[in-house]
């Protein structure tokens, strides 16, 4: 079965596609997840992003995403799959003297 087909399928059910909602706050760099929402499709997703969590104007950017496409490590595999960065002790600056003239290391 093809993803258009369980997208329609989803629909005929009465379920729309769940999305992921991000949002960037005006003071904010990053986008971080607000929340997820229903939607028929990608432009009335946003749509429905920016009315529910944006009423106060607080965004400046929103990202949605169908949850379908997001993949995500499993916690459960959590030790073998980040272990390869254990073994860089470089990436790590525990063995480097900072001066007290350096702020806010």
């Amino acid at each position: 079965m093809s993803e258009n087909d369980q997208v329609q399928g989803d629909q005929v059910r009465g379920e729309w596609p769940l999305y992921e909602v991000f949002l960037r706050g005006k003071r904010g760099l990053n986008h971080v997840h607000v929340g997820s929402l229903r939607a028929a499709d990608d432009q009335m997703a946003l749509r429905h992003a920016r009315d529910v969590y944006t009423r106060r104007n607080e965004g400046v950017s929103i990202w949605v995403v169908p949850s379908a496409k997001i993949v995500a490590s499993s916690p459960a595999e959590k030790d073998p799959f980040f272990a390869p960065s254990g073994d860089k002790v470089y990436r790590h600056p525990t063995f480097y003297d900072i001066p007290d003239s350096v702020p806010h290391m």
